[in-house]
Parts: structure tokens; sequence; C-alpha cells
């Protein structure tokens, strides 16, 4: 029995940089996840599986997207 992993979530964040459009969002929701390409503001992630105490952070980042750039699993 796997009985530690039925208790366990995983949170994943993945990214679409084409559809980004720079607007920094994502950076002030969730700054520990997201950061910003220097060259063009586009979204760099940090962490592709922040802990799950991060969950409403990334899930408001994604939200706030109004490029809809980001996916949380």
């Amino acid at each position: 029995m796997e009985s530690t992993m039925e208790k366990e979530t995983v949170l994943k964040v993945t990214v679409d940089q084409h559809k980004c459009i720079g607007a920094g969002q994502c950076v002030i929701a969730a700054p520990a996840v997201f950061d910003q390409s220097d060259d063009d503001g586009i979204v760099i992630l940090l962490q592709e599986n922040p802990s799950e105490d991060a969950r409403a952070e990334v899930e408001l980042a994604a939200k706030l997207c109004p490029a809809a750039a980001i996916t949380v699993h």
C-alpha cells in the first residue's frame, strides 16, 4: 500500500512563453515561482513544482495573467 502517496498533492505549473505578453502580474502574485526576462519581459518559470504552500499565489498568478499563459495542474 502506498499510503504516503495518497495524501500527497503535487503542484505542477507550466507556462506558454509564446502567449506571454510580459504584463508581469505573475511575478507580482508569486515572485518565488515566476520571474521575467530582462530582455523582453517574457515569463520565466523558476519552480515547476512549487510547494503546496504556494498554491494560492500560483493560482492567483494564473488568474491574473491577461494572456492565459500559465496553467496549474
